[in-house]
């Protein structure tokens, strides 16, 4: 299989100048490409001084994920693409044991590896850790990781399993699936259009799966907390998006009525905590959200179906109530 690697940079000289030499040297079954989203610094001119064996595209604007990964992958041929984000580390053999899941399953669609901390490297990392699920109302979590409850990996996700959605910080997906799916929805420009993503796939009926013995080092690190209100309300705002896109025509609007007065409840968490910038982001999210419902609506596809798209009903219920902190312990 020819298999194209290809790193979304915006203004990251410094990321492309630390990262970009262990995907050099550890992924030489692939072809290289850094997608420059428009930057102003000199990336491009380091890339080509010292990196002349990386190839650029170079998309006009800075569209953000979504858009200057549509703009980006359209220009490829290769039958895998592996969307990596220019803060990991990848290490020795990271891509045989995705390449086998994908020669030994046709159906499987999307892969992602194992996610660690670069930080902190007996841990997963917040963005994707072993594969991702969602709650029946939308509210994403991973294996080794709850909300900002991460597990230490001792072994505990060294499978091969199958997932409902992989992170979009190492994302390996069939270039003709991305083809036939049109791509990530550019509505989204930031968080979870990953999760839409592969929504979407599961609706086709394809398998996603998560290869544990392929190990990736990720800086980001971002936790409830600790997220900028931009981040707050792009996943509030993008996780309504999700829902009305994908949930079987039957159960959409109750669902997202439930999902909508739990995401109130976290406002108003946000505001007695004092973080008001936070609770005005989620008021901001659902703005923009009834605003642009009829937009949403119309993007709802044939495709999407019963799938059983949960594992369980709440993981709001289960982490913030009963206080299970694991992925063992919720399911």
């Amino acid at each position: 299989m020819k298999v194209a690697v290809v790193i979304l940079n915006w203004n990251g000289k410094d990321l492309l100048k630390q990262f970009l030499p262990s995907v050099i040297q550890f992924s030489t079954e692939a072809t290289i490409y850094v997608a420059d989203n428009a930057s102003t610094d000199d990336s491009i001119e380091f890339l080509r001084n010292n990196y002349p064996e990386v190839k650029i595209i170079q998309n006009k604007e800075n569209g953000g994920y979504a858009k200057g990964y549509n703009d980006a992958l359209k220009h490829l041929s290769e039958e895998i693409l592996i969307l990596l984000n220019s803060d990991i580390e990848v290490t020795k053999n990271w891509l045989e044991p995705i390449l086998d899941i994908f020669s030994k399953d046709s159906k499987t669609a999307v892969a992602q590896p194992k996610i660690l901390d670069y930080k902190k490297k007996d841990h997963f990392e917040y963005a994707g850790a072993a594969g991702g699920f969602i709650d029946k109302f939308g509210y994403p979590y991973c294996r080794g990781r709850i909300f900002d409850s991460v597990e230490k990996d001792y072994g505990q996700f060294n499978d091969n399993a199958e997932i409902f959605w992989a992170s979009g910080a190492c994302l390996a997906i069939r270039n003709k699936v991305f083809e036939q799916i049109g791509g990530f929805d550019e509505d989204f420009f930031a968080h979870q259009e990953e999760i839409d993503l592969c929504w979407r796939i599961k609706n086709f009926g394809y398998n996603i799966k998560y290869a544990g013995n392929s190990i990736v080092y990720h800086v980001g690190g971002a936790t409830l907390n600790k997220m900028d209100p931009k981040k707050t309300y792009y996943n509030f705002r993008n996780s309504l998006f999700m829902l009305v896109k994908n949930l079987p025509k039957k159960k959409m609007r109750k669902i997202v009525l439930q999902r909508m007065v739990l995401d109130g409840a976290a406002g108003l968490k946000f505001l007695f905590q004092g973080d008001f910038s936070h609770f005005t982001a989620v008021l901001k999210a659902h703005a923009h959200f009834y605003s642009n419902f009829s937009k949403m609506n119309k993007k709802r596809s044939e495709k999407s179906s019963n799938i059983q798209y949960f594992e369980i009903k709440s993981v709001v219920f289960k982490y913030f109530i009963l206080h299970k902190t694991t992925y063992k312990n919720i399911i």
